[in-house]
């Protein structure tokens, strides 16, 4: 044992539990709500630790953000759409909450097909076996013909050269009346005038294995909706900034169109990112929790409880 020796217990000094700072009180508990209870006393029985605390903070801020009429921006990957959440998105549009959805390339062929279709995803590993994994024909036509803004030329409007791929997708939607535009982000965005950008990488969606498509227009129109984000993140002083369900392509496009708006002069200091994901992905923490100097949640958990139930306090708190 050399010189070390056990050492002795009697020596250590102590002082008072009434003298001790905790981090858990009986305060903070969650109380039972009870059978029949309500929403709102539902979640006021919540505890007042981590995550429950986070998706208070959450519903504060968007409140806040809507009541002084500041933008709330939701970027959101496809899944949020393939598990049927698009009715609480557009509600959402219709009150006036959320003032801009950005969609990746594949968020806007679910809501196209949705829209059009009523239905949508396929079994990828099923027609990747054959080699028709996202070979519908209807889909790949309409869309890149929408893209090419040859649905306003056929209307008579041949200044296309504003509009983003979003606005071109929502239209198209409109103008052909597609049988459920009632339950597309996009053709809703189209009828209200709210902002919907879509955000492509070039081959990372079916409708890009398409003889219909004109790489050109696609990124232009992409482009145009890039822009067009930059502009509204310029105004997201006291705003919200929600990410939601994208790992990768949206953290990076909001990290640069916010950059873009701070450079052409706006303040925007005082805001709140959230991030929503089953879990927490690198991108999304540093991107939209970490490197924007902004008051951050991150709230983890599947989208189709942890949407309805951010949605549902939102209403309740409004």
């Amino acid at each position: 044992m050399g010189k070390y020796k056990p050492v002795d217990l009697n020596k250590i000094k102590t002082y008072s539990a009434h003298e001790r700072s905790t981090k858990v009180e009986l305060a903070s508990f969650a109380r039972p709500a009870g059978k029949g209870a309500s929403f709102e006393k539902f979640y006021s029985s919540l505890p007042h630790f981590l995550a429950a605390d986070s998706l208070r903070g959450s519903v504060e801020a968007i409140a806040k953000a809507y009541k002084k009429k500041r933008p709330v921006v939701i970027g959101m990957g496809a899944h949020v759409i393939k598990v049927g959440l698009n009715p609480i998105i557009i509600d959402l549009m219709k009150k006036g909450i959320v003032t801009c959805v950005a969609l990746n390339g594949a968020g806007s062929i679910h809501d196209f097909e949705i829209a059009t279709l009523g239905r949508t995803s396929e079994d990828v590993a099923e027609g990747l076996e054959t080699g028709m994994f996202g070979m519908v024909e209807e889909t790949m036509r309409d869309m890149n013909q929408a893209i090419r803004g040859s649905g306003d030329q056929e209307a008579g409007n041949q200044d296309i050269s504003g509009s983003g791929m979003g606005q071109l997708l929502g239209k198209k939607l409109l103008q052909t009346k597609a049988p459920h535009q009632n339950l597309s982000i996009m053709a809703t965005g189209a009828k209200l005038g709210t902002p919907v950008t879509v955000h492509v990488a070039i081959g990372t969606d079916t409708i890009h294995m398409s003889p219909h498509v004109d790489a050109e227009a696609l990124g232009k129109a992409s482009f145009t909706d890039f822009r067009l984000l930059c502009s509204v993140l310029g105004d997201l002083e006291g705003g919200v900034y929600l990410n939601l369900g994208s790992a990768v392509l949206l953290p990076e496009v909001f990290l640069k169109a916010l950059t873009v708006a701070r450079n052409l002069g706006n303040k925007i200091k005082n805001f709140t990112t959230i991030n929503m994901d089953m879990i927490q992905h690198y991108r999304p923490r540093q991107n939209v929790l970490s490197r924007p100097g902004s008051q951050a949640f991150a709230l983890t958990g599947h989208h189709e409880i942890m949407l309805p139930l951010l949605y549902q306090a939102v209403i309740e708190k409004l």
